[in-house]
């Protein structure tokens, strides 16, 4: 299994027989390179969608269409995106089979919009983390969120041992929130930090996540960088 960070949310998890992409904000992205994206994409065989601010989901229907990957999202978005590609909608609590990998919604406390015309802003169905299930792992995706007490029951019923938690403060949770909520809610064995570095008004390294959780694997991936498990 690979996990390779994209920069800001975005993600490309190769689990299974499945290539997900999750989040993959790619065009404008002052975090990604822009030459890497025949890389990043390459293979993609679905692409999971946490709620519909652009810095999530912008480049979901270019990518789609790119690759013939089915955009994965809460039902609203599916229905805003099936009518040019094809989607899977589901929502909160429902779980969808990609393969050999299964993919469970889960709740996050954020919001969802799709953001293009400011004024006019689209409500975009509710936002949403994943659990995704496979070879013998169990990653969970917060999307955009704060700490919530939904947690609690997530980690004991999923017992997810690989955390990617946004933790780069303002619009989620910061380093000192996601760690606190790592060891008060799960047990993982790897965290990956993701929603810092882009913005100025974001967390631009991950030290405090670091040293709140030791004896437990932080990484901290340079964007395209693949990580093994």
């Amino acid at each position: 299994m690979k996990i390779i960070w994209l920069g800001h949310s975005g993600f490309r998890i190769e689990i299974e027989d499945q290539t997900l992409l999750i989040d993959p904000w790619l065009a404008g992205n002052p975090a990604f390179p822009a030459d890497r994206e025949a890389d990043a994409i390459a293979g993609a065989t679905a692409i999971l969608i946490t709620h519909g601010h652009g810095d999530h989901a912008s480049d979901a229907l270019r990518l789609a269409k790119a690759t013939g990957a089915p955009i994965v999202a809460i039902h609203e978005i599916a229905e805003v995106f099936g009518a040019e590609i094809g989607t899977i909608g589901f929502s909160k609590g429902g779980t969808v089979t990609l393969g050999a990998a299964a993919v469970t919604m889960v709740p996050a406390s954020h919001s969802s919009s799709f953001d293009a015309d400011p004024a006019n802003p689209r409500l975009a169905g509710s936002e949403c983390g994943f659990m995704i299930a496979g070879e013998g792992h169990m990653i969970y995706v917060t999307g955009d969120t704060g700490i919530m007490a939904d947690m609690g029951w997530m980690g004991e019923y999923f017992a997810p041992d690989i955390g990617i938690l946004c933790a780069g403060g303002h619009y989620t949770m910061d380093m000192r929130a996601a760690a606190w909520a790592a060891k008060r809610f799960f047990n993982f064995k790897t965290v990956i930090p993701c929603h810092y570095r882009t913005f100025p008004v974001l967390a631009q390294n991950a030290d405090a996540l670091v040293a709140a959780l030791p004896g437990i694997r932080v990484l901290t991936p340079q964007v395209m960088e693949p990580v093994e498990f």
